[in-house]
């Protein structure tokens, strides 16, 4: 009896291995084919091992179930030797603890096991000062039906993609009906509608196919949307389906002519398109192998009907090593996109960025009041630059959201310390400036015995400033009040003095600063420029060229022989005689001062009983540096 019980225990264990390892396969087989939700009601029944409950929280967060994917993660977590877990685990545990707002944990992670510090805390904070809207949201399409999102203007119409057609077959990814493009009519006034929602033409809306975020010509004639091949591909073992733009035109009330855009490939995706004010360039989002993440923000130029340039990329200030997309150019230029590579509050983030000289500065997220714990993106703006729309899953669907947007109050200044760039020392009396783009004089201030200085600035400028010190050469920096949405810029000014900088300049034991040259010979009573003294001052003319702002005196000596009437007249004609070689050599004269000193100041005061050498000794001209 006890050994045919012992065989029913083994063939009951032995059943049961073989049933788990069989739905094993199968939960493997429809996550590879991208079939989430029936693969996560098998690996909720498996085993709980960390490969399981990794899977499974991975089938939960594809479809943006961040409380589950949190739950499966969090065993994961707990399960394994961290060590082991790979970065991609962690990017993914770190998105859903954003996702369901725990962010203690999420920084705990991202600092930890991420290498990339962060204080959500700090962040939030530094946001509330910085940012230049507050945002108010309306639900345009809560009564719609299923997911809807990314709006594209089509003349007094919207189009956005939408799930909201049941009879539809279901997408396998999350088991809702593929999106369609519909295009509606919305009225502002007292509350808003969204009116008059139809679908676009079975030219555009196929069978088991999405089409999604549709973009218009100002004529309405031409449109961009995006699709997803019938074939999906084999890559790295992994089937992928890949999206591609198309382009469709309006011949006679009919879209016709839908073709994929000649930049499109079978072998990755491109989607997104948005198209810049002037309709000369198409921006998108694809994972084409020159992004740097596993979706970035690229460019082509239109070079007419179906042509484009090479693809470009807008390079690290906009994307990162994780995904951005849904771009969107304002009319003035500004470029608002969707990332969550970027620090922000969980799934995507929407972003902005402006343009300088042709390149996108670091990118500013818009804040909390637009910004959630799930994904948000899409965003446009319509007419006035205060209204348009954005998509967010925040309340568990894919939702379109209209918004308007309402200046907040930021006071932008710049502020920072004056320091000798060698010696490290506080530097007081220095002149700050502060120059527009133009290299006007906005602001002007002398620090104080602290070397402190502090001035306000205005957003989205350009500007530079300059630290001055008499008998130092003035620093120069540059910067930009839209650069990473400061508001508050520290920018430390190391000045350097001339004696430092040049091996000719020298102090004196009394702190006067001297450029220190060849002695320049006159004739007997003369005060004519000599080819040897001219060699001499071509040195000195060469130096002031290469410092704009520094100014000199040139002090002329004579010896004790003649009278003291004579011997200053004779010095001061040969200081104006150095002088006037400078200006005719280019120096401006009011950087340029001369003085007879005669016998006044001798360097040996020998009196009247001088040696010959100590006479050449005392005739001389110096070069004293006054700024």
């Amino acid at each position: 009896m006890k050994t045919f019980k012992l065989y029913i225990a083994i063939a009951t264990l032995i059943t049961g291995t073989f049933s788990f390892s069989q739905s094993k396969s199968k939960a493997e087989s429809l996550f590879e084919n991208r079939a989430y939700v029936e693969a996560a009601e098998i690996y909720a029944n498996l085993p709980k091992t960390a490969t399981n409950l990794e899977k499974l929280g991975d089938c939960y967060y594809y479809n943006t179930e961040f409380e589950n994917a949190y739950k499966a993660y969090k065993q994961v977590f707990d399960l394994k030797d961290s060590a082991k877990l790979s970065e991609d685990f962690y990017f993914k545990y770190f998105d859903v603890l954003k996702g369901t707002k725990k962010y203690e944990e999420a920084d705990d992670i991202t600092t930890n096991y991420l290498n990339n510090p962060f204080d959500t805390r700090s962040f939030k904070s530094l946001l509330k000062r910085i940012i230049p809207y507050e945002y108010e949201l309306y639900n345009l399409t809560s009564d719609v039906g299923g997911s809807s999102f990314g709006v594209g203007i089509n003349g007094d119409k919207i189009v956005f993609a939408s799930t909201k057609n049941i009879k539809n077959p279901n997408y396998q990814w999350n088991g809702k009906p593929y999106l369609d493009l519909y295009e509606a009519k919305v009225s502002f006034g007292d509350t808003i509608t969204l009116d008059s929602v139809k679908p676009l033409s079975k030219k555009i809306n196929t069978i088991k196919q999405h089409e999604s975020n549709a973009v218009f010509t100002k004529d309405g004639k031409t449109m961009y949307f995006s699709r997803n091949h019938k074939k999906r591909i084999d890559l790295d073992s992994t089937k992928i389906a890949v999206v591609s733009i198309f382009r469709a035109e309006l011949v006679d009330d009919e879209w016709t002519n839908v073709k994929a855009v000649s930049f499109s490939s079978n072998e990755y995706s491109t989607m997104h398109p948005a198209l810049n004010e002037d309709e000369t360039k198409l921006y998108f989002s694809s994972d084409m192998p020159s992004s740097l993440g596993s979706f970035d923000i690229f460019y082509v130029d239109i070079l007419g009907p179906n042509a484009f340039g090479e693809p470009t990329n807008l390079g690290s200030n906009i994307n990162t090593n994780r995904r951005e997309q849904f771009p969107f150019i304002a009319k003035d230029s500004t470029l608002y996109f969707a990332s969550n590579g970027k620090h922000g509050f969980g799934g995507l983030d929407l972003f902005s960025s402006s343009v300088r000289n042709n390149r996108y500065l670091d990118a500013l997220n818009l804040g909390e009041s637009i910004n959630s714990e799930k994904d948000d993106f899409a965003f446009i703006v319509i007419d006035s630059i205060n209204r348009g729309y954005l998509s967010s899953n925040r309340s568990g669907l894919d939702n379109i959201y209209t918004f308007k947007r309402i200046d907040t109050e930021r006071k932008y200044f710049i502020e920072g310390l004056v320091t000798d760039k060698v010696t490290g020392e506080i530097l007081p009396n220095t002149t700050v400036t502060l120059f527009d783009k133009d290299g006007n004089v906005v602001a002007e201030q002398i620090v104080g015995i602290d070397g402190k200085y502090k001035l306000s600035t205005r957003p989205n400028q350009q500007y530079s400033v300059e630290g001055f010190q008499p008998k130092y050469i003035p620093q120069l920096e540059y910067f930009d009040t839209n650069d990473k949405g400061n508001i508050e810029f520290n920018i430390e000014l190391e000045i350097e003095s001339y004696k430092d900088a040049e091996d000719i300049v020298t102090d004196d034991d009394f702190g006067n600063t001297f450029i220190q040259l060849e002695n320049i010979y006159f004739d007997f009573a003369k005060w004519d420029i000599k080819p040897q003294a001219a060699r001499t001052l071509d040195v000195l003319v060469a130096l002031l060229v290469k410092y704009p702002r520094m100014e000199i005196e040139l002090g002329a000596h004579t010896d004790s022989r003649a009278s003291y009437d004579f011997n200053m007249v004779l010095s001061d004609k040969r200081a104006k005689s150095a002088l006037e070689y400078l200006v005719q050599n280019g120096i401006a004269r009011e950087r340029l001062t001369s003085i007879g000193y005669g016998e006044t100041k001798p360097l040996v005061p020998c009196g009247d009983n001088c040696t010959e050498t100590e006479h050449s000794i005392n005739r001389r001209v110096e070069f004293l540096i006054v700024k």
